[in-house]
């Protein structure tokens, strides 16, 4: 399990950090800006979601569930 405000913190951040919004970035990758709202009241995200969010940004998925504080993916 993950923790929901973890994973909303971490999207917002990197998106702040890349002066990029929110609803651009779900706009680019075809999802409903509610999904975040979804992701982080209890229903949870699918992991493919999850992980076109992590490419995206290009940060590592461990990084968005706060299992590493290191965003970078390893290639």
């Amino acid at each position: 399990m993950y923790n929901h405000q973890t994973l909303k913190a971490r999207i917002k951040y990197v998106c702040d950090c890349k002066e990029l919004t929110l609803r651009k970035m779900f706009y680019d990758l075809g999802y409903n800006v509610n999904i975040l709202t979804q992701a982080t009241g209890g229903k949870g995200i699918s992991s493919g979601t999850l992980y076109d969010i992590a490419e995206y940004l290009d940060v590592s998925v461990d990084y968005l569930l706060g299992r590493t504080d290191k965003p970078k993916v390893k290639r």
